[in-house]
């Protein structure tokens, strides 16, 4: 993973855009992502925890979020914001998104698996991908945001763009979301920000 995530998470809510450009592809893809009341949803690469409210709301006081990331700094700001809201069910674990199992996030299968702003952020994400998808119940739903060059923005938005994931330690040319199209069926997409965002699900197995 690269390493600017780790030295960006005690400022990471407030420098990296996120209620003026990014939070709205975490919204969209929620919604993609058609959770139910109860499901068990992984977040990959939970970051602070900006995805949980989105997915409590998602999948109910019946329903359970998993936060993973490998970042302890980052999951000490997800742990607060569930201990500030208390949410019962929610947990954290600290694993590489690379390497972890059923096992490590302590279910035999998710319904849901969902990744914003993460994978891009991984060297091999594919490899990533892959072992989040191993440890999806047939026929669960898989999520993925994150962010391109845009595609329809005035000449300085681009650079901006590119900034902003050299912040973050994001590859803005890894487009994780084609994966989607590869493996799963009923993909669905959105694009938001002049093309900036892309936000996808698509049913797998």
């Amino acid at each position: 993973m690269r390493g600017t995530y780790e030295r960006g998470a005690l400022l990471y809510d407030w420098v990296s855009g996120e209620r003026t450009v990014y939070r709205s592809g975490r919204v969209a893809g929620v919604e993609l992502l058609d959770l139910s009341a109860g499901d068990t949803v992984l977040d990959i690469g939970c970051g602070t925890g900006l995805n949980f409210p989105q997915l409590v709301e998602a999948v109910g006081p019946t329903g359970r979020v998993i936060g993973l990331d490998r970042s302890p700094g980052m999951l000490a700001r997800a742990d607060h914001r569930v201990a500030r809201r208390g949410w019962t069910n929610v947990t954290t674990v600290r694993a590489d998104a690379t390497e972890f199992t059923s096992e490590t996030i302590g279910a035999d299968a998710v319904d849901a698996v969902f990744a914003t702003y993460s994978l891009s952020v991984v060297d091999d994400w594919r490899s990533a991908w892959e072992n989040s998808l191993a440890v999806l119940r047939p026929g669960g739903r898989a999520g993925i945001v994150d962010m391109r060059i845009p595609t329809t923005a005035t000449p300085l938005l681009s650079p901006l763009a590119r900034l902003a994931c050299a912040i973050g330690g994001a590859d803005i040319e890894a487009h994780p979301w084609t994966a989607l199209s590869e493996e799963g069926r009923d993909v669905r997409d959105v694009t938001l920000r002049a093309g900036h965002i892309v936000a996808a699900a698509a049913t797998v197995h």
